[in-house]
């Protein structure tokens, strides 16, 4: 009688780089699917994941970001919490900025979103409906839509600088992940984000970062490690 075979799965982690060409490496981890949504599962997975992260890369700190971390800190990095304050003074989450910025071909961006619930806002019908993504409108600060995670990791990063209290002990984590993240849905990642955040950070080039072209010379000159680069090669 032929043995039952593991199911398992790929989950991506992000790793800050201070060393090498990428502010970010992304790469693949393979565990054991724990099958079911019950929270039960999540945390098995959670547990999985960032066993082999330790083992295989030796080591420490890993932080999960989403819901099932168990670490206090996670909430307030989550981009449903985080709050970046604009020049006029007024402060909103990192979600409702994102999704209110986006600007596709038949309207956006949807200033309402801004006042949602971050999930809400996330799950606007017109964000579906209203064609194809064409780039984001922040306030007037118009980005494009290339490079894939530019705007956004602008966006949580500048946030992040702004909440100098979280900054010493995200430093202390070598490594992020993000359970619920669909690299087939979305290439955003506040993960992969973060991990930038602690390599800029690191690398002590934080300054200016607040202005998008600045920001923008400084990321591209960098080699990119991302899960849209993963997904092309068949990890998904």
């Amino acid at each position: 009688m032929e043995q039952a075979t593991t199911p398992m799965e790929s989950k991506p982690v992000f790793m800050p780089r201070v060393g090498s060409d990428n502010l970010v490496k992304t790469d693949m981890v393979r565990i054991e699917r724990h099958v079911g949504f019950a929270t039960r599962q999540k945390k098995k997975t959670l547990n999985d994941l960032h066993r082999v992260i330790k083992k295989k890369y030796g080591f420490k700190n890993v932080l999960e970001l989403s819901t099932k971390s168990g670490n206090k800190l996670s909430f307030p990095l989550s981009p449903y919490s985080l709050q970046i304050t604009n020049d006029d003074g007024q402060k909103y989450s990192v979600e409702n900025a994102f999704q209110t910025s986006k600007v596709f071909e038949q309207g956006g961006p949807y200033l309402d979103l801004l006042t949602e619930k971050p999930r809400q806002a996330r799950k606007d019908d017109r964000l579906i409906s209203s064609g194809e993504l064409t780039g984001y409108d922040y306030f007037g600060m118009e980005w494009g839509v290339e490079p894939l995670t530019t705007f956004y990791d602008w966006l949580y990063i500048n946030a992040l600088k702004q909440h100098p209290e979280l900054h010493e002990e995200v430093i202390q984590y070598q490594a992020f992940t993000d359970i619920s993240f669909n690299p087939k849905k979305s290439v955003h990642c506040a993960a992969y984000s973060l991990a930038m955040f602690v390599a800029l950070h690191k690398r002590d080039l934080l300054q200016g970062v607040e202005d998008p072209g600045t920001f923008y010379d400084l990321v591209t000159e960098f080699e990119l490690s991302n899960t849209e680069q993963l997904l092309e090669e068949g990890w998904f």
